[in-house]
């Protein structure tokens, strides 16, 4: 990387600390570490988009299951 692409940010000692906690390997860089934080959060944001999508899906099917004269029939028996 050249350095017109790099610029400097100020983290707290504890965000420091942390980041070197979370490291996969113990010469991986701070620009590495994060760069899979940011991945791991995207693919999280896909899951949870995914998870809604199932969930709404679902919603439908279950009412029609659980939402039936039959069903009733038998709570008030």
């Amino acid at each position: 990387m050249s350095d017109e692409n790099l610029t400097t940010i100020q983290l707290a000692k504890s965000v420091v600390k942390e980041l070197k906690n979370i490291r996969k390997y113990p010469r991986e860089t701070y620009n590495e570490t994060i760069l899979n934080l940011i991945k791991t959060v995207k693919k999280s944001k896909e899951q949870k988009q995914y998870d809604v999508f199932l969930h709404t899906i679902q919603q439908a099917k279950m009412k029609e299951l659980w939402d039936n004269d039959a069903d009733e029939a038998w709570e008030n028996a």
